[in-house]
């Protein structure tokens, strides 16, 4: 797995700077290992870079899409980034359409993916319940078409993160912001290339949300993925880094 690098504030992956820019972002509970298999499959031909989005770090009255949306363009900015094809999954394609639409010179293409910004369904009412590591882990599972991708360490992970108070504030703070901040009107402006992969049996957008943002995006095309859920370039990674590559290479 490729190092985290810091620079000026920003903590980030990049595979090969000189190459085309792949740049991944992470939905809400992401972590670098989400985009494991991506990373290792792209990094010959591309410059794979995947920002830490600062989801626990904003101050409150920033914490939410607007905040990340500003992390990301000053990030771009300040690594120099043009002609870049961005791929988000849940929240982080949420923020690829909003910088889709705020940036559309240094956009080539955009892949959505189980993408949040029409409709998700959110992880309940009683969410986060901490301190009870069965509800995190069955919730957890629900991401996933096969229960047994939600690993100890990925289980351990989010657990950590919800039973910290802080941090299970701003996840909140965050998921209202993203239900809050439908894009549906704005996403015929979006001229970019668009790919949306989803997996057939995603609970959270649902296949119905991925047939609606193919038909809102003008320029878009659709790839499903069988016995997946939420999360295709985990639970799927060698068909969605198929249909990837494919796309990218037109």
């Amino acid at each position: 797995m490729e190092e985290l690098k810091e620079k000026d504030g920003y903590r980030f992956v990049e595979t090969s700077p000189g190459k085309p820019v792949l740049l991944l972002l992470h939905g809400l509970f992401g972590a670098l290992s989400n985009f494991k298999q991506l990373i290792e499959a792209f990094a010959p031909t591309h410059n794979v870079v995947v920002p830490m989005l600062p989801i626990y770090e904003l101050e409150l009255k920033e914490t939410g899409l607007e905040g990340l949306l500003q992390f990301t363009e000053s990030f771009v900015k300040n690594q120099g980034y043009t002609n870049i094809d961005i791929l988000g999954n849940s929240l982080g394609g949420h923020i690829a359409q909003l910088f889709a639409l705020s940036h559309p010179e240094l956009v080539r293409s955009m892949t959505l993916t189980g993408s949040s910004g029409l409709f998700e369904s959110g992880m309940g009412d009683g969410y986060p319940r901490r301190g009870d590591k069965k509800y995190i882990a069955d919730k957890v599972a629900e991401t996933f078409y096969d229960p047994k991708v939600a690993d100890e360490d990925l289980v351990d992970e989010v657990f950590e993160t919800v039973n910290n108070r802080e941090k299970a504030l701003r996840i909140v703070l965050t998921a209202k912001s993203a239900l809050k901040h439908n894009i549906g009107d704005d996403l015929h402006q979006i001229k970019c290339p668009t790919l949306l992969v989803w997996g057939k049996q995603d609970s959270i957008t649902p296949p119905f949300v991925a047939k609606k943002f193919n038909e809102l995006i003008p320029n878009s095309e659709l790839s499903f993925i069988d016995k997946c859920g939420h999360a295709p370039m985990m639970e799927r990674p060698e068909k969605f880094n198929e249909i990837l590559s494919s796309f990218l290479k037109k």
